[in-house]
């Protein structure tokens, strides 16, 4: 993911008032977790989505309104499911911990 910033991902050049924006970072302890996949499942739990995180353990997806869940795959670890709730206008930040 490019435009890393410390604390996040930059939003420069995301109109979120027209976007459903999905976003965060997969840790193990406090080390950033580079080349986990996570992958964004609709309501019913059908795969939609995925992508690898950066070296900076940080993802993003774009998502209409409702309720999804992440599924984060890492390596020596076990798959972690969160759930999140989108909506247009705002941004979700989700933590996940492997």
């Amino acid at each position: 993911m490019c435009g890393a910033t410390e604390g996040g991902l930059s939003l420069d050049g995301v109109n979120v008032a027209k976007e459903a924006v999905i976003q965060g970072q997969v840790l193990r302890g406090t080390e950033p977790v580079g080349n986990a996949y996570v992958r964004l499942l609709d309501r019913t739990g059908e795969f939609t989505a995925e992508v690898p995180t950066s070296a900076t353990g940080h993802f993003r997806f774009f998502a209409s309104d409702g309720e999804w869940t992440l599924r984060t795959l890492a390596p020596k670890a076990e798959p972690v499911d969160n759930k999140v709730v989108a909506a247009v206008g705002s941004v979700a930040e989700v933590i996940v911990s492997i």
